[in-house]
């Protein structure tokens, strides 16, 4: 027992990375993961309409595909959590993703870029994994305001996908955004290579953990609805702007949901010390089902641009208060479990709301709606009798300590 906390003691002393080294890592990583090796095919799907002649059919069954990619990334790291700890892994999956997207412009085949957006969907959902897990585990004692500039990293990958797609639409071709967004993702890769692994779980924490499925099932509800309304938004707020307005004009929106979410999750995670988490990620929830109605019923430019401010400034939020929500419960492999999740709630989106796209856009943004809505109330339930504060179980020393959680 001596030894063990002498141990613990120097391990307590031992210097580690800067905090804002792990933040800056962390959103490169994210940026690369996220931002661009998957959401950069959105706003290039409208190039490779018009110039590779790629039919809607066909596009959104390359979404899908990556979706699937996604998801199969999400549940090979729940069920093998060593893989999303191992940073040989989530540096290989961060070349694997480059190659997949420089592999693009060399086909037209659309059975080839379905398996490179599948590659690009599940090498992206291994290295989301890893990065969350080193931003939570890395800054959660030391400088917990942090993580939520991590999490910016997304939206600061959006904005490079979106600015990326408004500069080469006038000068090159689909091919020459393609291959931009490999080199920026290798950049990415770069500056996040020497990100620090998540801290495995600590021998025996199984004993002494504390009774929260309940509450982690509410959470996993809400937060895999949010990935059937998100994806449903994702995918057609830029669409119902293009349809009546100049190509630029739907690049330029994605580039306002980027800038929105770059300081999003920071704003939510700085709420957070005033407020508990389930109350703010039910008024996300909330506020993101309104601006997805508000353009379901008011169609038009200045709707849609209103509410892609308002769906890049949740939706990472979202994620980063969803995340930490079931870090807070001490669930095994909570982040992988709510990926997965999330994952199986992107791919039921765009099977729901196809048979809507009848009538135009409205109808399915508005489906989108109500199922946010859905994961608010399922939110909500999580503030009764939530245990805002539990017991780190990881070591006799840090117990002693009594150091206050992160979650009020």
């Amino acid at each position: 027992m001596t030894l063990t906390l002498e141990r613990a003691s120097v391990e307590r002393r031992l210097p580690g990375p800067a905090p804002w080294l792990i933040a800056l890592q962390g959103a490169a990583a994210l940026a690369a993961s996220n931002g661009v090796g998957r959401f950069v095919y959105t706003p290039i799907l409208p190039l490779m309409h018009d110039q590779a002649g790629l039919a809607a059919t066909s596009g959104a069954n390359l979404a899908t595909a990556n979706y699937v990619g996604y998801l199969a990334g999400a549940l090979t790291g729940s069920f093998a959590p060593q893989l999303v700890r191992s940073r040989l892994v989530m540096r290989a999956s961060m070349i694997a993703m480059a190659a997949s997207l420089a592999l693009m412009p060399l086909t037209q085949d659309v059975t080839a870029w379905s398996g490179l957006r599948l590659i690009a969907g599940f090498t992206s959902a291994l290295a989301f994994v890893h990065a969350v897990g080193a931003l939570l585990s890395g800054l959660r004692r030391s400088a917990p305001h942090l993580v939520g500039w991590g999490f910016g990293g997304i939206g600061a990958g959006i904005v490079f996908s979106g600015l990326l797609v408004l500069a080469v639409r006038e000068v090159a071709t689909w091919r020459t955004a393609w291959w931009i967004a490999a080199v920026l993702v290798l950049l990415l890769t770069a500056a996040s290579w020497n990100l620090a692994p998540p801290a495995p779980q600590a021998a025996g924490a199984a004993k002494t953990r504390p009774r929260t499925h309940r509450w982690f099932a509410a959470l996993a509800l809400s937060y895999t609805l949010e990935g059937v309304g998100y994806i449903i938004a994702g995918t057609f707020l830029v669409a119902s702007i293009t349809q009546d307005a100049p190509g630029w004009v739907g690049a330029g929106a994605w580039v306002v949901v980027g800038l929105a979410a770059i300081p999003g999750s920071a704003l939510w995670t700085a709420l957070a010390r005033r407020w508990s988490r389930p109350t703010l990620l039910a008024s996300a929830l909330m506020l993101q089902a309104a601006g997805i109605a508000l353009t379901g019923l008011v169609p038009g430019s200045v709707s849609a641009l209103v509410a892609a401010a308002a769906f890049g400034g949740t939706f990472v939020g979202i994620t980063s208060l969803a995340l930490a929500l079931g870090e807070h419960l001490q669930v095994p492999r909570a982040v992988a479990l709510l990926t997965a999740g999330y994952g199986i709630g992107q791919i039921i989106g765009p099977l729901i709301s196809r048979p809507l796209l009848g009538t135009g856009y409205s109808a399915p943004l508005l489906l989108g709606s109500v199922v946010l809505a859905a994961a608010t109330v399922a939110a909500a339930a999580l503030r009764v009798r939530y245990p805002h504060r539990l017991g780190h179980m990881i070591e006799p020393s840090r117990l002693a300590r009594k150091l206050p959680t992160w979650h009020h």
